[in-house]
């Protein structure tokens, strides 16, 4: 059997494993611009939620169909009374929605009424340098329980999962390390809430503190850089397997 015979197979098995990595790396590279479309589809939706003139807050009725794809964001203004219940505080390094909000402190979650007898949770803002200063958050937050009702703006946001590196709650200081909002009123006594809480836009009180204010969404849309990185991939396969056929062939000759 010749030396060409006997390459035969080998080089057709090697021109087969090059088209499917071909194969792979033009898909993946493909799925990459298909997910930038999805991304500046849900850029261009949130901008939209954003920038648009708060409506009333959906009625109790309504609050079970309500699901973060289509409605996290979603502007709002109602009129609730803070109740005379603990507050929480969820720690945070910054915010990836406010651009405001820089360097270590907590959130301040207050539970408040609605007239209909809802109990809803409020993010009321932004305390700087609190995590481990129950007093500073107790004074800051306890000004803002007057027992009258007020009128508040603010976004639908919906509570996010501790991870599996999540630091557990430290309750006796009222201490949450994930906006979880439903566990915070399980532990605190604040009853049934709405599945959702309130980030609060306005009013901002005379102090500032909490700090409440408007969100901006900044999404990573990395998807063009991946894609070129795949088909940059696959074009080096092609020049590869090119470099190698022809010396192959010179072999042969």
């Amino acid at each position: 059997m010749s030396s060409t015979a006997m390459r035969r197979p080998g080089a057709a098995g090697f021109g087969i494993f090059t088209l499917i990595l071909i194969v792979v790396f033009v898909g993946l590279g493909i799925w990459q611009l298909q997910r930038r479309v999805e991304k500046h589809a849900l850029i261009a939706q949130l901008d939209t939620r954003l920038a648009a003139a708060p409506e009333a807050l959906p009625q109790p009725s309504l609050w079970p169909t309500l699901t973060s794809a289509k409605d996290e964001f979603r502007r709002v203004t109602f009129t609730a009374t803070y109740t005379k219940l603990p507050d929480a505080m969820v720690y945070s390094s910054g915010s990836a929605v406010r651009a405001d909000i820089s360097g270590p402190g907590t959130w301040a979650f207050l539970p408040a009424k609605l007239p209909s007898g809802e109990t809803i949770v409020i993010n009321a803002g932004f305390v700087q340098n609190t995590m481990q200063d129950r007093s500073v958050e107790d004074r800051v937050v306890g000004g803002l329980v007057t027992g009258q009702p007020v009128t508040l703006t603010g976004y639908i946001r919906f509570p996010e999962r501790p991870g599996r590196l999540t630091p557990a709650a430290d309750v006796p200081k009222r201490l949450w390390f994930a906006r979880d909002h439903r566990g915070m009123a399980q532990a605190l006594g604040w009853g049934e809430v709405a599945p959702f809480y309130i980030d609060l836009e306005a009013p901002v009180p005379d102090s500032a503190t909490p700090k409440p204010g408007p969100l901006q969404v900044h999404l990573k849309d990395d998807h063009m850089q991946y894609a070129i990185t795949w088909f940059s991939l696959a074009a080096a396969v092609i020049i590869a397997f090119g470099l190698w056929w022809r010396g192959q062939r010179r072999k042969g000759a």
